[in-house]
């Protein structure tokens, strides 16, 4: 791992905008550093996403997944939920996807792990997910100076609001660049 600062990723140059004498402000869309994460607060993800037999089969077939729940329509009418299943690794996988945007992106300097993964309710294709993430716990890293160590509960649920998902992920932040402190 890198122990260089993060870095803006390349992006076309700015134009500024000038209005009535004053230059605009210029925003760029990111995550949270690590002193701008905060125990216990709710963080909503939107927009939702609603899961489709196209997103199911091509994520099961793509990662060598055989399990007739995902694939076979025919035989998973004689199953216990009467229809296939969204592959819960696709689930799991949205889950954290929907998080990156307001908690992860660019201030993330790696995944350290997960656990407490478990799907309660399967998703069937047409559902929404929608994912909630609180952070339950963090510290200042004791050997990568400038990065700190956060634990977040991700949940997920359909769209009448039941429990589809829930994993616990730790990652490694960066801390806030000095010249924004």
């Amino acid at each position: 791992m890198s122990e260089k600062p993060p870095v803006e990723p390349a992006s076309p140059p700015v134009v500024p905008v000038e209005a009535k004498g004053t230059q605009a402000r210029t925003v760029t869309q990111r995550g949270l550093y690590f002193e701008e994460l905060e125990i216990g607060v709710l963080y909503q993800h939107r927009p939702g996403r609603t899961m489709t037999e196209t997103d199911n089969v091509l994520f099961t077939t793509m990662t060598m997944n055989t399990q007739a729940l995902h694939l076979d329509a025919a035989w998973s009418e004689g199953q216990p939920f009467g229809q296939r299943l969204m592959n819960s690794m696709f689930t799991l996988a949205t889950m954290v996807g929907q998080s990156v945007a307001q908690l992860t992106q660019g201030t993330i300097v790696a995944q350290l792990g997960m656990n407490d993964i478990s799907f309660p309710h399967p998703l069937f294709h047409g559902d929404t997910l929608y994912t909630e993430t609180v952070v339950t716990d963090k510290r200042l890293s004791a050997s990568r100076p400038g990065q700190g160590i956060v634990v977040m509960e991700h949940t997920g649920r359909n769209q009448s609001g039941v429990v589809v998902g829930h994993a616990s992920r730790t990652s490694l932040f960066w801390l806030l660049p000095t010249e924004q402190n």
